[in-house]
């Protein structure tokens, strides 16, 4: 049985495949000499929504007790 824990290190798995795959395809795309720049917008801000979303599950895998 997976515990909460195996659930949110999974889904940050997830999360940094797709901000990496992101990445490759906005980099292909900038490379390419007719682009569509509205299209890159919008993978961009789909890597920033993915980032934001890693930092909070990044933050409950984190204890909070500092001694």
């Amino acid at each position: 049985m997976l515990t909460d824990k195996d659930n949110l290190l999974r889904q940050l798995h997830g999360l940094r495949s797709e901000h990496r795959d992101l990445d490759s395809v906005i980099a292909r795309l900038g490379d390419e000499k007719l682009t569509d720049q509205l299209q890159i917008q919008r993978l961009k801000k789909r890597k920033l929504l993915l980032r934001d979303q890693i930092l909070r599950l990044e933050s409950r895998l984190i204890p909070d007790d500092i001694a």
